[in-house]
């Protein structure tokens, strides 16, 4: 199979700002005088997994424990603090609703905005245009700019473009969680046949029942570190009797 994400001892560390200003203008001569103050956060401390070419690998936890800034980077969003993050694939990642788009924009000129993002040509697009629309079901909304969609209809369109250019690893942040009932049955079939494909899945779930039926295996984060990684259902359960306590 290959491995084809490999986090090596992978550090994210944030600097906050904890000066209290009410303005842009005290902020300015805060900073001109060297009065604000900074708190380091390690959003991921020391965490390492590899993951082989066609895993379906769900990541859990609470709020705060990692799992989004596990996915930026590894999908390059952001770069880690100290260690490595090594992919060897193409990654469409659907993380924040809408990121990729141009808000401006109608919804036809995103297809192939967001696809050139996520690297594909404009031949491939050009190919996968009709089934995109078709599978995003937004057809009379094609040439309104994007500003005027609801959150599902974005949510649509993104996932159709991610899921129907073929990517090799996909990476999902809780967007299954937007939309209706009908569509998000669509989209887990859609997600179930690119699994059957050989397309990587990593996803970020606080549905554990989603997470129990589409992954082999679980990576629980906690507190910015590995807690557990392992077969799903035992990983589910310990962290079903960890939140039950």
């Amino acid at each position: 199979m290959g491995e084809i994400i490999c986090m090596d001892h992978a550090s994210m560390t944030f600097r906050i700002n904890k000066t209290r200003t009410s303005s842009l203008k005290e902020y300015a001569i805060a900073r001109l005088r060297q009065q604000l103050r900074y708190e380091d956060f390690h959003a991921l401390n020391d965490v390492s997994f590899s993951i082989q070419r066609g895993e379906v690998v769900g990541i859990i936890g609470r709020n705060g424990s990692g799992k989004s800034t596990t996915l930026k980077l590894i999908s390059g969003i952001y770069r880690p603090t100290s260690g490595a993050v090594r992919t060897a694939g193409r990654i469409a990642p659907m993380l924040e609703l809408g990121s990729g788009f141009d808000f401006e924009l109608s919804g036809r000129e995103n297809i192939f905005l967001n696809g050139a993002i996520l690297g594909f040509d404009e031949q491939m697009l050009k190919n996968k245009y009709d089934e995109i629309v078709s599978f995003s079901e937004i057809e009379e909304f094609l040439d309104q700019p994007i500003k005027t969609y609801s959150s599902g209809m974005l949510m649509r369109l993104a996932f159709s473009i991610a899921t129907l250019v073929e990517p090799e690893i996909l990476i999902v942040d809780e967007i299954l969680a937007v939309g209706d009932e009908a569509f998000q049955r669509k989209s887990r079939r859609r997600m179930m046949q690119m699994m059957e494909d050989g397309t990587t899945v990593l996803m970020v779930s606080h549905d554990l029942d989603v997470i129990r039926q589409l992954c082999k295996r679980v990576i629980w984060l906690d507190h910015g570190q590995v807690r557990e990684d392992g077969e799903t259902q035992e990983v589910c359960d310990k962290y079903q009797a960890f939140m039950a306590d």
